[in-house]
C-alpha cells in the first residue's frame, strides 16, 4: 500500500569543504529509496533529501516508531514530501514488492538499526535484514547503497558491532557503489541525565568521567551528510567516522554544562566500572539457565563499552582514540541542545533506543 505523503579508508574530508557544498545542490530527478526512515535518523535524512528535491519513497511498517505507536496517517505526516508504502522492511520479497514496486531507482539509504543490541535482534536487523535489501538493490540494478552504520565497529566487542561489520564487508565487496557513515554519539544518546539532573539528583560518572570523550551529532546534520553522501564523489567507496562540531566532550564536560544551564551547584556520583563488571559476570553465569539473564547481560556489556570506550576515531598504530583525526560535519552542538531541552523549546526522544 502507498501513502502519499504531503509536500576503503577511515578518514574523509571535513564536510564544510567545497566538495560537500557541491554535492548539497539541489538534485531534482533523482530516485531514492529509504528503510529504516521513521527512526529520528531515518526522518532527518528523508527530510534532508526532500530539502534537495530528491523523490524519495519510504517502506515502513503499518505501525511503527517506539512501540509502533505510529499509525500510517502519522507516518506520513512525519516523513512529509516523501510517498511513504507499507510493507516490511525486513523482508526481502516486501522490499520488492511493496517497496520498489518494479520503479527504477538511483540509490538506496539504509537508517535501519537493531533497536536494543542483543545478539538475536543485532544479527536479525543489522545484518540478515540488511542482507536482503541488498540483493534487491543489485537484483533491481540499483547502482548505490548508503549505509548510517557506527563509530564503535572499530572495536568489535559485542555482538550488534560484529553484525554491522559483517554486513559493511559485503557491502563493500558488492560492486555497487558505497558510503559506510560511521557517525559517533548522537544528541538523544547524551541527553538521559536531564530530568535526573532537574530532580536534584546527581549526575551519573563512570570513573572519574574522563575515561570517554566523543563529538556529538544531531540527527539534522547526519541527516544532512547521509544525503550528500549520493552526489560527493570524495565520500564513495569510502568509510566515513564523522561528528559534530567543536572539540571532543567528555561525560564530566557533560554534566557540567547541564549544571550551568540550570544555573545550580555541579553535583556528580562516580560509579566504579567494576560495579559493571561484577554485573555482568553475574548476569553471565546466570545466563547459561536463562536465557532472558543472558540478554540482560549482554545489554549490560553495551553499557561497559560505553563507559569505557570513546566515541571517536581510533588509531590502531597508537591503540588510541584520536579527536583530531575525528572528521566534524554541521552547526549542531550538544550544548545548545541541552539549552533547548531545559527551555521546553523541544522534548527528548529515545524510544526503544535508550540503552545506547
Amino acid at each position: 500500500m502507498t501513502i502519499a505523503a504531503s509536500p576503503d579508508q577511515n578518514e574523509t574530508p571535513n564536510s564544510n569543504s567545497s566538495a560537500a557544498d557541491a554535492a548539497g545542490a539541489f538534485s531534482t530527478g533523482r530516485r531514492v529509496f529509504v528503510i529504516g526512515a521513521t527512526g529520528t535518523i531515518g526522518r532527518a535524512t528523508v527530510r534532508s533529501l526532500v530539502e534537495r528535491k530528491y523523490e524519495v519513497v519510504c517502506l515502513t511498517r503499518a505501525h511503527a516508531g517506539p512501540g509502533g505507536t505510529m499509525d500510517r496517517s502519522a507516518i506520513a505526516e512525519l516523513l512529509s514530501g516523501a510517498t511513504v508504502r507499507i510493507g516490511d522492511p525486513t523482508d526481502p520479497s516486501s522490499l520488492m514488492a511493496d517497496g520498489l514496486a518494479g520503479e527504477s531507482f538511483d540509490a538506496v539509504i539504509s537508517c535501519l538499526a537493531s533497536r536494543t543490541g542483543r545478539p538475536g535482534d543485532a544479527w536479525a536487523i543489522d545484518y540478515r535484514a540488511h542482507m536482503g535489501a541488498l540483493a534487491v538493490a543489485k537484483d533491481a540494478r540499483i547502482p548505490q547503497f548508503i549505509l548510517l552504520s557506527a563509530i564503535c565497529v572499530q572495536k568489535p566487542r559485542l555482538e550488534f558491532q560484529k553484525a554491522k561489520l559483517a554486513f559493511e564487508k559485503e557491502l563493500v565487496n558488492s560492486g555497487l557503489t558505497y558510503s559506510i557513515v560511521r557517525p559517533t554519539a548522537f544528541f538523544k544518546s547524551l541527553s538521559g541525565q536531564i530530568d535526573r539532573v532537574m530532580k536534584g539528583k546527581p549526575f551519573l560518572l563512570f570513573g572519574d568521567g574522563k575515561l570517554t570523550a566523543c563529538k556529538p551529532i544531531s540527527d539534522a546534520d547526519l541527516g544532512s551528510y547521509l544525503a550528500e553522501c549520493l552526489l560527493d564523489e570524495t565520500r564513495h567507496n569510502r568509510v566515513l567516522p564523522i561528528g559534530g562540531p567543536g572539540e571532543a566532550i567528555t561525560p564530566r564536560q557533560q554534566g557540567e554544562a547541564i549544571f550551568e544551564l540550570l544555573g545550580l551547584q555541579p553535583r556528580f556520583r562516580h560509579v566504579p566500572v567494576k560495579l559493571l563488571e561484577a554485573i555482568i559476570a553475574a548476569l553471565s553465569f546466570l545466563g547459561k539457565v536463562s536465557p532472558a539473564l543472558a540478554d540482560k547481560a549482554e545489554l549490560a556489556r553495551i553499557g561497559r563499552y560505553y563507559a569505557t570506550e570513546s566515541m571517536l576515531v581510533f588509531d590502531h598504530a597508537t591503540a588510541a582514540y584520536d579527536a583530531a583525526a575525528t572528521p566534524s560535519t554541521g552547526d549542531d552542538t550538544l550544548f545548545d541542545h541541552y539549552r533547548t531541552l531545559i527551555d521546553g523549546e523541544t522534548e527528548m526522544e529515545r524510544g526503544d533506543h535508550s540503552v545506547f
